[in-house]
């Protein structure tokens, strides 16, 4: 009964805490002419975020298979060892 009246508990202030964080900032507002002429850089700022989500995609993957190969490895030297165990 207390691990469900814990469980409630947290999870109603966890919902709360969505609810409450909904609440969104005005937005700057525009400093007007033409960003392209030179002046302010545009709203939002102009850094280049393609190269590095590739590079944590490519490091994502390489992690993923290094995983992969190493529980196979785990597999064939169980399976091995347990056939030299049975002879």
């Amino acid at each position: 009964m207390k691990k469900r009246l814990k469980i409630f508990a947290i999870s109603a202030f966890l919902l709360a805490q969505t609810f409450l964080s909904l609440a969104q900032q005005t937005s700057p507002s525009d400093p007007g002419g033409n960003p392209q002429t030179g002046g302010d850089p545009p709203l939002g700022g102009g850094a280049p975020i393609g190269g590095g989500t590739l590079i944590l995609l490519g490091l994502g993957v390489a992690y993923g298979g290094k995983k992969f190969y190493r529980l196979f490895n785990e597999k064939e030297t169980s399976m091995i060892n347990l056939k030299h165990t049975e002879e």
